[in-house]
């Protein structure tokens, strides 16, 4: 099965889906990555703050993959927005890399005041060669926009929360004509809804003989974005792997749009409020 890539605006490629480990305990970390490298995943995407990429690194060196095929994200900690040359040596050090292919600022902190600061850090790791590209998370428009006015540099990516409940396309589509893509967090609603309940997610899944979460996966995939479920299960891991086989036809996948909630469906706390 062969993963789309998509062109990032500084000219470097990501794969579109990936394998997240939010939440995965530290202990298992190892052997789940060391799965989805064996299903075929080759995006993996870690945090500093998620306390697993040791894990990570582990199973990234026992894989025997050639590094330049595999593409690592891991991410700047808020409590280290002033500090990042040595919060991303310590990243480094735990994954056994000498870079990363993406650092994120994992949250903009509007409180802190101190998001254009780490950007201008990330700018110059890059230029170290310690990161391919750099980007953020659970950035508002506004966020970005105070960045580029600091700096000649655009981020690659905005990871956000992202799912049938919580949309935002509207927002979503002005991040995207900075030329930014966007990744999504949560796709499958991180287990705290019932969206794969729901009658548009569970026909779709009848029809093409798929589970629910493989058609949340495929929804993300045709909207554009670049996803990355976690699970901590290893049928899972390949299932959510294998959404290449089928298409969500123009119905299934308004159906699907259909179950937005605004902010009612947001599981995460919001941007502005989260410090």
């Amino acid at each position: 099965m062969t993963v789309p890539n998509i062109k990032l605006n500084d000219g470097n490629t990501i794969p579109q889906l990936g394998f997240g480990v939010f939440k995965v305990d530290p202990e298992k970390t190892a052997e789940l990555v060391a799965e989805a490298l064996r299903v075929g995943y080759r995006h993996i995407d870690t945090a500093a703050i998620y306390g697993n990429e040791e894990g990570v690194g582990q199973a990234i060196a026992e894989s025997g993959i050639p590094r330049e095929e595999l593409f690592i994200t891991t991410k700047l900690w808020n409590d280290r927005q002033t500090d990042a040359a040595a919060a991303l040596d310590e990243s480094l050090r735990k994954l056994g890399l000498d870079y990363v292919d993406l650092y994120l600022i994992h949250w903009p902190t509007p409180e802190k005041d101190t998001f254009v600061e780490a950007w201008k850090q990330l700018i110059e790791l890059k230029k170290a060669g310690k990161v391919k590209s750099i980007g953020v998370a659970n950035f508002e428009l506004g966020h970005i926009e105070e960045l580029e006015l600091n700096t000649e540099e655009t981020p690659a990516v905005n990871q956000v929360e992202l799912h049938p409940y919580l949309q935002r396309w509207r927002e979503l589509d002005g991040i995207r004509a900075h030329g930014i893509k966007i990744e999504s967090w949560g796709p499958l609603g991180q287990g705290k809804t019932d969206i794969m309940e729901q009658p548009e997610v569970t026909g779709p899944a009848e029809a093409h003989g798929v589970t629910p979460a493989q058609v949340l996966i495929r929804w993300q995939l045709q909207n554009g974005v670049i996803v990355f479920p976690k699970s901590a299960h290893k049928e899972r891991i390949a299932e959510n792997f294998d959404v290449f086989g089928f298409e969500l036809t123009e119905d299934e996948m308004a159906g699907i749009t259909s179950l937005d909630r605004g902010e009612d469906g947001r599981g995460g706390p919001h941007p502005n409020d989260f410090n």
